[in-house]
Parts: structure tokens; sequence; C-alpha cells
């Protein structure tokens, strides 16, 4: 069993996940180089799937190097760039590598990347992903050919507490858990409100199921401008980031309102950690971790 499946397991236990930077080049000294600043403090790492639509190395090849310098890889698997035999593909030979943390996602649109002429697949969406890693999980693929020995997977889901139809959402987690989801990494959110009324929502429907709110580290609000323009699902206040713009030090105001949210996001009935996105580069996540408590190891 992986570690994360077995800190969900025991229902106390505080789980705190990351992003891993975007692999373009380095080699694999880039990866070290990462995996030296986030191993002391994550108990799993995601390897992220082409993220908003712009090509990098691929999450399969980088779950590998990842798990290679001691980090514990979730291997994200997007919908929008594969179809199932490609997604069936991904989790069967992560899992010859041990990879068993697997999170299944629908992907944005082609239109939110750089090469908007792509051809969008779709061949599932992120529910019936998940049914598809489950159905491996049990020893068969999706067309009843036996796989023997079935993979060990652990497997999560996304889900955006901040964006319209809001009672939709709630019920998209219930397909998501039905299908096989025990975790739940869920979108940045700058409503307060409305991510505790989805915990709320989310907890009173599924008490076992593990919520990791995303806690996004910028250092200017230039960079919430450029997630509220352009990152589809993501809407900030107004007068959230005009805190940051009109500080005397945008970064450290940028970095309050980072660890109000952690610890507002701990305060949710459901919430069982905390997944971490970094923008920064800095040491800001050592000192965010330090001041929730985090021990390094």
């Amino acid at each position: 069993m992986s570690n994360l499946s077995e800190l969900v397991a025991d229902g106390q236990s505080q789980i705190f996940t990351a992003e891993f930077p975007s692999v373009d080049g380095g080699g694999m000294a880039a990866v070290a180089k990462h995996a030296a600043h986030l191993r002391p403090w994550f108990d799993a790492v995601n390897a992220t799937d082409n993220p908003a639509a712009h090509a990098h190395a691929s999450s399969l090849a980088v779950s590998i190097a990842m798990k290679a310098h001691g980090l514990e890889p979730i291997m994200q698997v997007v919908c929008r760039d594969k179809n199932r035999l490609a997604i069936q593909a991904d989790i069967v030979g992560g899992s010859l590598h041990g990879i068993e943390n697997v999170c299944l996602l629908t992907g944005d649109d082609v239109t939110a990347g750089d090469e908007p002429e792509a051809k969008r697949v779709f061949d599932l969406d992120g529910p019936q992903a998940i049914r598809v890693a489950s159905t491996l999980g049990r020893g068969k693929y999706l067309s009843g050919r036996k796989l023997d020995p079935a993979p060990i997977l652990f497997i999560g889901a996304v889900e955006n507490p901040g964006a319209p139809p809001f009672e939709y959402r709630i019920d998209r987690v219930t397909k998501k858990v039905q299908a096989g989801a025990k975790f739940l990494q869920l979108q940045i959110c700058y409503h307060p409100d409305r991510l505790e009324r989805f915990c709320t929502g989310v907890y009173a429907a599924h008490p076992s199921l593990a919520l990791l709110p995303d806690i996004v580290l910028v250092k200017s609000a230039r960079a919430m401008h450029f997630m509220n323009d352009k990152v589809p699902g993501i809407d900030i206040p107004v007068e959230t980031i005009k805190r940051v713009e009109a500080s005397s030090d945008p970064s450290e105001t940028a970095y309050e309102l980072a660890l109000e949210q952690a610890r507002h996001a701990l305060d949710q009935p459901g919430v069982r950690g905390l997944h971490i996105t970094d923008f920064r580069h800095d040491e800001t996540i050592d000192r965010l971790m330090t001041e929730l408590g985090r021990v390094r190891r």
C-alpha cells in the first residue's frame, strides 16, 4: 500500500500533498533539485499531466523520476489528451514501476493552453476514467480481458468548490466516489463561504472521503490577475486582489493571505490536509509548513 493510502485510511493524520513543477528541460538534475525541496514536507506529490493544456514531460515519466528521487508520486491522468486505451496503458505502465496513487481528471480545454489547434480527445470524462482505474484495480481491462496480477491502485480525483453550479459540484463528487475515488484534491478557492458550503455538503454525503483543498503560493497581484483572467474555474474577488496590490510589501501580503486560507481550510469538515501549489519557487514552502505546525523530515 502507498503511504498516501495508509494516511487516508487511518482517519487521523494530516496529509500534505504538492504539485511537482512541470519539467521542460534540465534532465534528472532538475528533478533532483525539485525533489530535494519538496521531500522534507510532503506525503505525496502530483506529477501533472499537461496542466492548463500546455505540453510538458509526461506524468508517467515524471512519476518514475520522482520515485527514483525519494518522492511518492500521484500520477495525474487527463482525459483531454488520451482515449481509454492510453489511459489504461498509463495506469498499468505506472504500476510496473510501483506507482499506486493515480488522480483522474477531465482536464482543461485546449483553448486554455498555447496550442489551441490541438485535437481534443475526451473519450471519457473524469468520473468515467475513475471507473476505468477501479476496473483495472479489480484485475480487468475495460474490455473484460484479464489483468493478472491486478495493479495496486489508490485512486483520487479533483473538484472545484468555487465554481458554479455549486450544488452540481457535490453531485459530481458523489459520482466520483461511486466510481472509486478515495481522496479529492480541490481547486484553489478564494471565496471562504463557497469552500465552507462545499466541504459541509461533501462531508455530510461522504464522511470518509479525504478532502485536500489547494493553497496557491504567489508573490504578487500580477499572478492573481493571471489566474483570475486566464485559468478556467478560478474567480478571485476584486478586494482580495486589491489587498495584495495596494500593500507596501505585496509578497508578504500574498503569503499572509495564503496562510489565512490554509488555516481556514484545515478547519472545514472532511478536510484531512492541504494540497500546495507553489508559484514562488523560493523558501516560502518551508515557512508555510512550519507555521502550520508541520515537522520537517
